[in-house]
């Protein structure tokens, strides 16, 4: 079964291009577009996509108010929604992930990093982009060191790599590459690596580390 995705942005140029990066992968599949947020809203309610790629800026509502309305608390059944926009502001990150959103890239992060993205999201994980998560880690850091816990289990040679890896901001494809291992086994490494450090997902391993 193929991921279907809905795009949000005002610029069909950039949806344009969203939807050919996307499109090019065997498992994932553009079912919609909107122009801006409030159509944004209606599509995705109705059509109930895997995943929604919003932008932050949009005419109507914004990306923000669109993941409030999709995923927000107290949405009884809610979407996957990841931000995907130009601007990296803190009060766009924040706003948009206490907002629900599981994902925040950015359009210059490259096709790698948006594909892994939708691919995340729909698997209930979580992706931001590298730079964003190193920022937001240096944010937690004061308070992770004095909370973080042992893990249940003590990390493998090979885990604590993928560890470290993930705290850099790599992807899975770079994992694999930098460790001459498979995807399958990265992913295999990173559920192990969770369920021994007691977290949900890969920015909260990044934070442990």
């Amino acid at each position: 079964m193929s991921i279907t995705v809905l795009l949000a942005d005002d610029q069909a140029m950039v949806r344009r291009g969203l939807r050919l990066i996307l499109e090019d992968q065997e498992d994932i599949s553009v079912v919609g577009e909107a122009a801006d947020g409030a159509e944004a809203v209606e599509l995705a309610r109705r059509m109930r996509p895997d995943v929604c790629l919003v932008d932050i800026r949009m005419p109507k509502l914004d990306g923000i108010e669109v993941t409030r309305a999709l995923a927000g608390p107290g949405v009884a059944d809610p979407l996957r929604v990841v931000i995907v926009t130009t601007f990296d502001l803190d009060e766009y990150v924040r706003g948009a992930l206490r907002s629900g959103a599981v994902g925040f890239i950015l359009k210059d992060a490259g096709p790698a990093l948006l594909v892994e993205a939708v691919r995340a999201a729909n698997s209930g994980d979580a992706l931001i982009s590298p730079s964003i998560t190193l920022r937001l880690l240096r944010d937690l850091a004061p308070a992770r060191r004095a909370t973080a816990a042992r893990p249940v289990q003590p990390l493998s040679a090979r885990e604590i790599e993928v560890v470290r890896a993930i705290a850099r901001g790599r992807t899975n494809q770079e994992i694999a590459a930098a460790l001459f291992i498979s995807l399958s086994t990265v992913k295999s490494h990173l559920a192990t690596i969770q369920t021994k450090l007691r977290v949900r997902n890969r920015v909260e391993t990044a934070a442990w580390a």
